[in-house]
């Protein structure tokens, strides 16, 4: 479909907007976290997460759908002289937009943040069951590079995904075209 076929079918002020995460959207966001993660974060660790934005180490969004947050993810930026490399932490949408382009628009634009904060790579752990969730991250250029063993819970095992030359023209351009399917 389109770009300018799914505009058409979204009711006014119903457009995806990705914005900066702030201490003001934890009330929906928390709803979000705990419907996705059996071990969910607290409030308590998203605002220190949200305090180290302002240091620069990371960087965290909302989707929104009118004034409804409908997802958020992070990054975490690890300095290298050799280029610096940007780390996950999270990515979650609400259940009832989930499978609608959420997590890509998401994923779309920590990229390009993370493109524009230096970083020639980037890497997450997702877990082992989560099989639509590596589906998504493959199409970002994701690939398995290890396993964290019982790392979720203390009873199931992550995959770790590595994406590097994310500064190079030809991610840029998958970028664009991961942009054009949300």
């Amino acid at each position: 479909m389109s770009v300018l076929a799914r505009f058409l079918q979204r009711a006014p002020g119903d457009e995806l907007v990705i914005e900066p995460m702030r201490r003001r959207h934890l009330g929906q966001v928390l709803p979000i976290e705990q419907a996705a993660y059996p071990m969910s974060w607290s409030r308590t660790v998203f605002e220190s997460e949200l305090d180290q934005v302002r240091g620069g180490t990371r960087e965290y969004l909302v989707a929104r759908q009118g004034r409804t947050v409908v997802g958020y993810a992070g990054l975490w930026i690890v300095p290298d002289p050799d280029g610096a490399q940007a780390h996950i932490t999270n990515v979650a949408v609400d259940p009832s937009s989930r499978r609608s382009g959420v997590a890509t628009a998401l994923l779309v634009e920590l990229a390009r943040r993370a493109i524009g904060r230096g970083c020639v790579s980037w890497t997450l752990e997702v877990r082992q069951s989560s099989t639509g969730a590596q589906e998504l991250y493959r199409s970002f250029g994701f690939a398995p590079a290890g396993v964290r063993t019982r790392y979720y819970e203390n009873s199931e095992d992550a995959i770790v995904m590595w994406c590097h030359d994310i500064h190079l023209p030809d991610y840029r351009a998958r970028l664009e075209e991961l942009a054009c399917e949300t």
